[in-house]
Order: C-alpha cells, then structure tokens, then sequence
C-alpha cells in the first residue's frame, strides 16, 4: 500500500501553487482531475473484479461434447 496522505503533502502542494502561472494552475486542475478520474475507474475495476470473484458464473466442462452442449445452450 501506499504511504498516507500528510499534511506536508497537502501544504506544499497549497504554498506551491502562487508560484505557477495562471495556465500552469490550470494544468494542475487538468492533472488533478485526470488522476481522480483514474483512480474512480481503478476503484471500480477492483470492485468489479472481487464480484465477479466472490460468485464465480463459469461453467465446468470435461470433454469437448459438454463445451459443445453448453454453448448451444447458452443464453444471454
């Protein structure tokens, strides 16, 4: 896991920001947004992937006939 968010992190970021031009604060807003955006969809990723885990929906076939049979009986 990661190492926890200080409050060092957050200040630094805040005491930086003065220091950038107005279209370079605009890129960190692009950035900032660009990474919750990724981080939403990894979150939801994970969550899909311990579902679909936890209840597993496969279909155990032992020879060729039963694959055969399984598919033609499969529905959406």
């Amino acid at each position: 896991m990661s190492e926890p968010i200080t409050n060092y992190d957050i200040e630094h970021i805040i005491d930086t920001l003065p220091e950038l031009s107005p279209e370079r604060v605009r890129e960190v807003a692009a950035f900032v947004d660009f990474l919750a955006e990724r981080q939403r969809k990894h979150k939801v990723f994970v969550d899909e992937t311990l579902a679909a885990i936890a209840e597993p929906d496969a279909i155990v076939c032992n020879t060729a006939e039963e694959v055969m049979e399984a598919i033609m009986n499969w529905t959406e």
